[in-house]
């Protein structure tokens, strides 16, 4: 038996169901027939499906707000991406950067082009030999101090920026400054000329001083210098050096030169200090046919201005006196561009600032170097080249430097105002009628040898020498209010031994150059400390040992702290009265000043 299609139930699935044959003519009658609506069982079986899928979802939404409630919100930052050479709007192919040959093609900075000319490969190429040459020079070094070769094993070329420092460290000495030259370690590397150097070896100059060591080299390079040395170090020749060599590189004099004034001008602030370097001046200029001439008070102005309209490359002179000079035309300094500054501080001090002043600004300031140390000077122009030499540095010299003098070098050898270890200091606490029974005993045992005695006043120079006369010693005086022909006259004496005891007021006190003084007296004790250094300076010079006693009161309580620490800076003995002492525990106006007591008690060793 056939079975129809139509007997098919609703819902009714046969496991073994097979297609039914149907003719023809019935296959074209079943359009017409209702169809039975199967959409609406496959409809609800739909319908099913999308409820349990919705509460699948709600269910899944239920639980994602509870993570995102304990656990925050697990949605990733969007992520800007910024515009660049292959993220924009072109599309990649009209990028025709990668069509540059390959052997033209030059590596750029930083992504940005070939920007200035800098090219990362030259950079490289130089970084490379910078650090090549670096690590030659360390293994230079370490070779100097694995075989431990001296700098003065060495010839010049040798040297390392290491044996600079240790050169440097050995001689005391020290720059402040930029483009500094290096020290020369002997005559031979000074590149003075065979006559400098044949007067220099004449001069009984063996080996140069530290300060001549810093000096020179700056001199002969035209810098402006400052120099700071203790007393007795050879400064005089450290400055007359590359005056020299300055002057011999000019023209000669003649008739038209000779009225424009010198080439070169040195103030200092004593006669006898001005008649010292012109000694010593005409001495190293042996050589080289150059005129020195020294202007000083005491002397007639008439026969010095005489002198000067006769010529001279060189002046020498006070600055008052040569003040006087300018003023009264007996001389102009319109070619003079070569200026030395001695004893600088001590020029200010004596209130000779106003006429230094005057002096500088009667020279031409056409010539003055630039302002700007980054500049090249030209070689075959002539620059105005300053020195100034002193044993302190005080803020008035400070500032007269910094008007005067252009990019300065300063030299300091040593420390600052301290006196040379050479030196060995003694101070005494006594009362006043104590000072010349010791006065006597320092003397009596002087036996042969040179001293100076230093007091404060002229009237106390006076009566000390003529005690010390009747007493049955050789004595001469040095004193301001005397005439140039009565200094010259004791210093002379004193230099030839005719006297063994010169006592002075601070007129020797400063850059006068006595040789062999075995010992310095302080009778007085000096208002300053500076003043002391340049005392005791006198003694200890050109590398001899000296001594220096000082006598103090109780009313020389103002220097006390400064005196205490300048003896404990050089390892002198400090008497435990000054140790003691409330003044010398506190800087002079730190506490209120006291007049000394009756009752302080004051010993004698």
């Amino acid at each position: 038996m056939k079975r129809s299609i139509h007997d098919l139930q609703p819902n009714q699935n046969p496991p073994d169901f097979k297609p039914v044959f149907v003719s023809k003519s019935h296959r074209q009658t079943l359009p017409i027939l209702p169809r039975r609506p199967s959409s609406s069982i496959d409809a609800g079986n739909h319908d099913l499906k999308d409820d349990a899928g919705n509460r699948d979802r709600v269910r899944e939404k239920e639980l994602e707000a509870i993570r995102e409630q304990f656990f925050g919100s697990s949605k990733k930052k969007r992520v800007l991406s910024k515009p660049g050479p292959l993220n924009s709007h072109w599309d990649d192919t009209d990028d025709t950067s990668g069509d540059v040959d390959v052997l033209c093609r030059v590596n750029p900075l930083c992504g940005s082009g070939f920007i200035a000319g800098i090219d990362r490969r030259e950079q490289r190429k130089l970084a490379a030999r910078q650090k090549k040459e670096a690590i030659a020079q360390i293994r230079y070094d370490a070779f100097d101090m694995r075989v431990e070769r001296h700098w003065s094993e060495k010839r010049l070329e040798e040297m390392t920026e290491r044996d600079w420092r240790i050169f440097r460290e050995d001689y005391g000495i020290s720059y402040k400054g930029s483009k500094i030259p290096p020290p020369m370690r002997g005559w031979g590397e000074s590149r003075l000329s065979p006559e400098l150097l044949k007067a220099v070896e004449r001069a009984g100059f063996k080996t140069p001083s530290p300060i001549q060591m810093a000096a020179i080299p700056l001199g002969l390079e035209q810098r402006d210098v400052i120099g700071i040395a203790e007393t007795g170090s050879g400064k005089t020749a450290a400055f007359v050096l590359p005056m020299l060599v300055y002057i011999s590189k000019l023209p000669p004099m003649n008739e038209d030169s000779e009225a424009e004034g010198p080439y070169a001008l040195v103030l200092a602030p004593t006669r006898e200090l001005a008649l010292q370097i012109e000694e010593e001046t005409v001495k190293l200029a042996r050589y080289l046919g150059i005129n020195v001439v020294s202007i000083v008070g005491g002397q007639s102005i008439e026969e010095q201005g005489f002198k000067l309209r006769q010529g001279c490359e060189v002046v020498v002179a006070t600055p008052g006196r040569l003040l006087d000079c300018l003023e009264r035309r007996y001389v102009v300094l319109n070619q003079c561009n070569y200026v030395v500054l001695d004893e600088a501080d001590r020029m200010i001090d004596m209130g000779f600032g106003e006429q230094v002043a005057g002096v500088l600004d009667a020279m031409p300031c056409s010539n003055m170097k630039l302002e700007n140390e980054d500049e090249q000077l030209h070689d075959k122009r002539i620059y105005r080249t300053t020195y100034m030499f002193s044993a302190t540095m005080s803020s008035a010299v400070e500032r007269l430097a910094k008007k005067y003098l252009r990019n300065p070098v300063v030299v300091v050898i040593g420390t600052a105002g301290k006196a040379t270890d050479l030196i060995t200091q003694r101070v005494f606490m006594l009362k006043e009628s104590e000072k010349l029974p010791r006065l006597q005993k320092l003397l009596d045992d002087l036996g042969d040898k040179t001293a100076i005695v230093f007091c404060n006043t002229r009237k106390s120079v006076d009566l000390l020498a003529k005690k010390l006369d009747r007493l049955g010693y050789n004595v001469t005086t040095l004193r301001g209010g005397k005439s140039q022909e009565q200094r010259e006259t004791s210093l002379k004496g004193f230099r030839s031994r005719k006297f063994n005891v010169l006592v002075a007021t601070d007129v020797a006190g400063r850059g006068i150059d006595i040789p062999d003084v075995a010992h310095v007296i302080n009778y007085e004790m000096p208002g300053s400390i500076d003043m002391y250094t340049h005392r005791i300076g006198r003694t200890g010079r050109a590398g001899k040992t000296g001594v220096a006693t000082t006598f103090l009161t109780l009313q020389d309580y103002e220097v006390f702290y400064d005196l205490k620490q300048m003896l404990i800076q050089s390892n002198s003995l400090v008497p435990p009265e000054l140790a003691r002492h409330e003044a010398s525990k506190f800087k002079p106006g730190t506490i209120p000043d006291r007049p000394p007591r009756r009752n302080d008690t004051v010993y004698a060793h």
